[in-house]
């Protein structure tokens, strides 16, 4: 039996190969809409999903193919998509399960975005969410009715740097045969597997570790393979005919393919969420050094949070990492190669000093990103979150006295130096 490939070396060769009409290692940036049939045979075949092949980069193209390989191998999933950027994920990873009058039940820790798009935005496909606090096992059960098609989560919460309890979640979505869909970003497949944890769904904004370095958005969507989606009936999308391709039935005919192939052939097809092929090329250069990133990542969240921890100015820190986090015992057992480098913390003097905070540093970054190379600052509050309403902003762990970091790679002490001159302001 030919040993598994270690994480280290599948960042950077899954998915790829040297282009076989020029041997260029790197993976090229296939900048083109179109791809020449061979016969009208070949082209008829590839339009009714008889054959695999490329036909338009709406649908496929091979460098975010390639891309898409490396993310499914560093999951451990069957089959992925990528598309233009984490939110595109998101309805994307739904687009299969969902129709009029059904609903999912998702974490009240969540990204402002995704709370606006789940509270707002798809009530325009006829969708709705119910938001439960998803350390309330009882309560996540009891949201869930014959019409709910999904549970979503993040597996470390942005912004609070809370961790869910994935296992005990999962033992849940299998008695209620429901998918559960993990937005595994601020962990990256590195720090945190959710299908080892019972996931069937995991998404991603490839904009942030994955890339790593700021300059594109993305988003992937990876399917586990291991769902039955005809059990229960309630997915009919996936287990009846479809008629745009006389009649085929997604599952079982294409089996742990199905729910890839119904995102390519039937999302990508009708809502265009494209990831673009350059964009796919900087992503698969930023994997290339995910381990060691997100180490050090790590190793410096773990220090700032320390300092801040034991700084008269600080009220607390969140940081799951911490010995005096209530979520360490989890973090060990999710994601046990660390916590992560996002977390907030509260400051004494409320909304008012986090202002001046974020006005005051210099090495940080005040921006709505997360997870670069660089320290990056941002008021939750006042942005990302600013949409919800306070009880909503504190459900969401992103209180109007908290300020969010997103801890970068650069030297720890020039980041807490940072830090300590902008909290004497």
């Amino acid at each position: 039996m030919t040993k598994a490939q270690g994480f280290d070396t599948l960042q950077i060769h899954a998915g790829t190969a040297p282009d076989t009409a020029t041997g260029a290692r790197q993976v090229p940036i296939y900048q083109t809409t179109a791809y020449v049939f061979r016969d009208a045979e070949h082209a008829a075949n590839l339009f009714n999903l008889a054959e695999v092949g490329y036909i338009y980069s709406r649908l496929t193209n091979p460098t975010v193919s390639a891309l898409a390989n490396r993310i499914v191998a560093l999951e451990g999933g069957a089959g992925g998509i990528c598309c233009s950027s984490g939110h595109a994920a998101q309805i994307m990873a739904l687009f299969p399960l969902m129709g009029p009058g059904k609903n999912i039940v998702a974490s009240t820790r969540l990204y402002g975005g995704t709370i606006t798009q789940f509270s707002q935005t798809i009530k325009r496909f006829g969708w709705s969410c119910t938001f439960v606090d998803f350390d309330d096992l009882k309560a996540v059960e009891a949201a869930i009715d014959d019409n709910t098609r999904a549970i979503f989560c993040e597996s470390i919460a942005n912004p609070g740097g809370y961790i869910t309890d994935l296992d005990a979640i999962a033992q849940i979505s299998d008695k209620q045969m429901v998918p559960l869909i993990v937005d595994n970003t601020s962990a990256t497949p590195y720090l945190c597997r959710p299908f080892e944890h019972g996931a069937t769904i995991v998404v991603h904004s490839t904009t942030k570790y994955l890339t790593g370095n700021g300059t594109v958005t993305g988003g992937a969507v990876v399917d586990s393979g291991k769902f039955d989606w005809a059990k229960s009936g309630k997915f009919p999308s996936l287990t009846e005919p479809e008629p745009a391709y006389h009649g085929l039935v997604f599952y079982p005919t294409l089996g742990p393919m199905a729910f890839t192939f119904h995102s390519i052939a039937i999302g990508l097809r009708d809502l265009g969420m494209t990831m673009n092929p350059q964009g796919a090329h900087y992503t698969l250069m930023g994997i290339e050094t995910l381990s060691l990133r997100m180490d050090r990542h790590v190793a410096n969240a773990i220090k700032v949070a320390e300092w801040l921890e034991n700084h008269p100015k600080v009220e607390k820190v969140t940081y799951a990492g911490l010995k005096s986090s209530p979520y360490q015992k989890r973090m060990a057992k999710i994601c046990p190669k660390g916590a992560g480098a996002i977390f907030t913390f509260a400051i004494k003097g409320g909304y008012a000093a986090c202002v001046k905070l974020v006005d005051s540093v210099k090495l940080f970054s005040h921006v709505a990103n997360l997870g670069d190379a660089r320290s990056l600052i941002i008021h939750s509050a006042s942005t990302t979150h600013r949409q919800l309403d306070e009880a909503q902003q504190v459900a969401a762990g992103a209180a109007p006295n908290m300020v969010r970091l997103s801890i970068g790679i650069e030297d720890v002490s020039d980041i807490i130096a940072d830090l300590e001159q902008a909290l004497a302001q």
